[in-house]
């Protein structure tokens, strides 16, 4: 006797051996024992032979009309055995019924399973629609086959043109148009951005980069929505002539100086901050904006503004007008440069002129300023402000020493990067520059200041800080708080981000803290727009680190794109580089980081000379060859590449 049953999910045949109660040992067709219970078997029989029966099911179960066999079915439940005799128009042979069940129990569109080798048919409203589900899916395959062809002949299909930012970087990946692009680049052996590229559903590497960063990060685009732009209100005119450092392409001009000589040797140092938190109120249409920003996006040859440009315009500290501004002045006695007194007013100060490095920073040096040589604009205040500067930095790094820290590097190098007509331009300045470190001394000077009135007059505010136990990381790390604490790093008892309003949202935040400390006194508490604890603060405090360490990111890998290119403007193969630790060197000339696995370990600052093999302004990857270890003195640049490889406390960029 011979069984046909059912095995986990397979139908199969075999000789009985043996019964024992309710199951058999079975020598199935391809000579496997196995035990099958009474309760899995469909049919006995004699003849054929177990795999002559099978093949001869395959045969029938292939010439049995589904859509007949549907309609004999009826639409009441049965045994596979009953729609046999109806559909073969007698009682089925061995090799007849086991077709049927194949043929069954491979249409589960056509047929439900409602036990062993019972069925019943699907409603007619469900196969209608299970078929036209096979259909789409017949015609999607055949679109699908015609995208990967077009793909791999270099064009890109025009449904797939629309969407392309959205299959790199969002994908719907049970969409056809995804599956026909991860085929072709199967096929071709390449990536979604290199294939995109090559068939022109993005322009370039360039156009790559940017649409990354904005399809996450403004899916809405850039642009502003109309709105309506606040005005400030009337203010005193300061009895000063301010001006403004800042590089050529600077327009969000957010601070400017003035110096005013008083009796005794004593002077009168404004620093005017621009103050949209004028015009600007928590909850408006330009917060809302500002907030959803929260910063400037910088990138080589492009930015994308916290606030409208017009309201920019409005507010920046651009020469020949009286523009409004928050204004911190110092009293400083000469003798020794030491500060006698501090006044914070909100007035309109007139700025006589926006000085710009690339015109001053060949003549304002350190030697031109010891010797009072060149001519330039605002000179002799340049050179006093140069002068408690320099005090200022002095008493900073006698601080940042007292917290345990080392001395700042002074050679480091700043990169500034200049794009026109996608041609790049990369110069090299020394940071520490004169006017450098004016700026940055009278920023961290004020935001100093400002952070402890926020803080004497109990109105919270955004701080940085830097320092406090657990290892050199944790020290290092630099946390943003709502109550003031020391930042190590820079040396100061606190410091709040209050000298960029028009660019950074905690800044804009700041201002508005520091004008109710400014305007109400010991009410500022009550007045503020952001009362102690207040559970806002704290959102924004952690909206702006993650926004602004994902812009930049974006800065960091948009100047390595752009360093890329100079490398192909300028045809550069062999290159000085200098090691900054390990297998990790830097070019000299511009910017550019390298890994370069396997290199001979190296004291850092070593320079050597590399052969440039290849590199993918897609991946952003560069593959380089050691040629030689230079034997002679590193070259300062090469000492202040190096430099650069030491933890630092945190650039101050105004």
């Amino acid at each position: 006797m011979n069984l046909f049953f059912e095995e986990s999910g397979d139908f199969k045949a075999g000789a009985v051996l043996s019964q024992q109660g309710e199951a058999y040992q079975v020598e199935t067709h391809t000579g496997k024992r196995t035990k099958v219970k009474a309760k899995d078997v469909l049919l006995q029989f004699s003849a054929p032979e177990p795999a002559e029966l099978l093949a001869q099911a395959q045969v029938v179960a292939e010439e049995i009309d589904l859509d007949f066999l549907w309609e004999v079915a009826g639409q009441e439940e049965f045994g596979f055995n009953e729609l046999g005799t109806e559909y073969f128009g007698h009682a089925p042979q061995p090799q007849e019924a086991a077709g049927l069940v194949l043929r069954l129990h491979g249409a589960p569109m056509y047929f439900y399973r409602k036990g062993k080798g019972r069925y019943k048919a699907a409603p007619e409203d469900s196969l209608k629609a299970a078929l036209a589900g096979i259909e789409k899916k017949k015609q999607q395959a055949l679109i699908q086959a015609q995208y990967v062809d077009e793909l791999k002949a270099g064009r890109l299909p025009e449904p797939m043109r629309a969407i392309a930012l959205q299959l790199l970087f969002r994908p719907d990946k049970s969409s056809i148009e995804y599956k026909a692009l991860e085929a072709a680049c199967a096929e071709l052996h390449t990536s979604a951005q290199q294939l995109m590229l090559a068939t022109g559903g993005i322009k370039s590497p360039k156009e790559l980069h940017l649409s990354r960063f904005l399809f996450e990060h403004f899916p809405r685009g850039t642009g502003f929505p109309a709105v309506a732009l606040p005005s400030a209100p009337a203010l005193p005119v300061a009895e000063v002539q301010a001006f403004s450092i800042d590089d050529v392409t600077t327009t969000e001009i957010d601070d400017a100086f003035s110096v005013q000589a008083l009796e005794g040797g004593k002077f009168r140092i404004g620093i005017h901050i621009a103050a949209p938190a004028l015009g600007i109120q928590r909850g408006d249409a330009i917060d809302a904006i500002a907030r959803q920003r929260l910063s400037t996006v910088y990138m080589p040859g492009d930015k994308i503004t916290m606030l409208p440009d017009a309201l920019v315009e409005k507010f920046t500290l651009g020469e020949g007008r009286d523009c409004p501004a928050l204004s911190l002045y110092a009293t400083i006695d000469s003798a020794d440069w030491s500060v006698l007194s501090t006044e914070t007013r909100a007035e309109a100060v007139p700025i006589a002129a926006n000085l710009r490095h690339n015109d001053l920073d060949e003549l304002v040096t350190e030697e031109a300023l010891a010797a009072g040589a060149g001519e330039y604009a605002h000179k002799a205040d340049i050179a006093v402000l140069w002068q408690w500067a320099q005090v200022l930095e002095k008493g900073r790094m006698a601080k940042r020493e007292a917290f345990g820290l080392k001395p700042e590097q002074n050679n480091r190098v700043d990169f500034n990067f200049y794009v026109e007509d996608d041609v790049v331009t990369i110069t090299r300045r020394k940071r520490g520059a004169p006017l450098d470190k004016i700026v940055a001394e009278l920023m961290i000077f004020a935001n100093s200041t400002w952070g402890k009135l926020m803080h004497d007059q109990g109105v919270p505010g955004i701080y940085r800080a830097q320092g406090g136990g657990g290892g050199w990381a944790n020290r290092m790390q630099v946390r943003m708080l709502t109550h003031a604490a020391p930042h190590q790093g820079l040396g100061v008892d606190q410091y709040a981000w209050s000298t960029s309003p028009l660019r950074r949202y905690t800044d804009l935040v700041n201002q508005w803290q520091i004008l109710a400390c400014v305007q109400h006194g010991v009410t500022a508490p009550l007045a503020a727009p952001f009362k102690p604890k207040d559970a806002d603060l704290f959102a924004i405090v952690s909206a702006f680190d993650a926004a602004y360490a994902a812009y930049a990111d974006f800065q960091s890998n948009m100047e390595r794109y752009w360093c890329l290119r100079w490398l192909a403007q300028e045809n550069a193969r062999q290159v000085e580089a200098v090691v900054l630790k390990e297998e990790i060197l830097r070019l000299v000339d511009i910017p550019l980081v390298i890994k370069l696995a396997g290199m001979p370990t190296l004291a850092r600052g070593t320079p050597v000379r590399l052969d440039l093999i290849r590199w993918d302004e897609v991946e952003l990857g560069v593959e380089a060859r050691l040629l030689e270890v230079v034997q002679a003195a590193a070259p300062p640049e090469a000492e202040a590449a190096a430099a650069d490889s030491e933890p630092d406390a945190e650039v101050v960029s105004e």
